[in-house]
């Protein structure tokens, strides 16, 4: 059990859940390819209509999806802290038991 639970010191399993991760930058590249190859075909009079709707939705596909990583990765980070609760609940119960039955002995 945990001493003092408000703490959490690097190794401690609540330190590890709440870590911040740095995210990539991948993702930021790609959007920012998209938007020079939008402004390339938008100087071009033949046909940048139609390149720069389909550029825009890349660029919009490529938003949602990193707005859904960002999602998948929060979802994550919630999952690991639900199981750390889970297992801190079910050592606290234990030991609440062990203290109920000792001074029945």
């Amino acid at each position: 059990m945990c001493m003092n639970s408000s703490e959490m010191t690097p190794c401690s399993p609540q330190y590890s859940a709440f870590r911040l991760r740095r995210p990539s930058n991948q993702h930021n590249f790609r959007v920012h390819r998209l938007i020079n190859r939008k402004r390339k075909t938008a100087k071009e009079p033949k046909g940048a209509e139609i390149g720069g709707a389909k550029v825009e939705m890349e660029i919009k596909n490529l938003k949602l999806y990193m707005e859904n990583q960002s999602i998948i990765e929060e979802n994550k980070k919630l999952r690991r802290k639900a199981l750390l609760l889970v297992q801190e609940n079910q050592a606290l119960f234990s030991q609440l038991q062990q203290k109920q039955l000792s001074p029945n002995k």
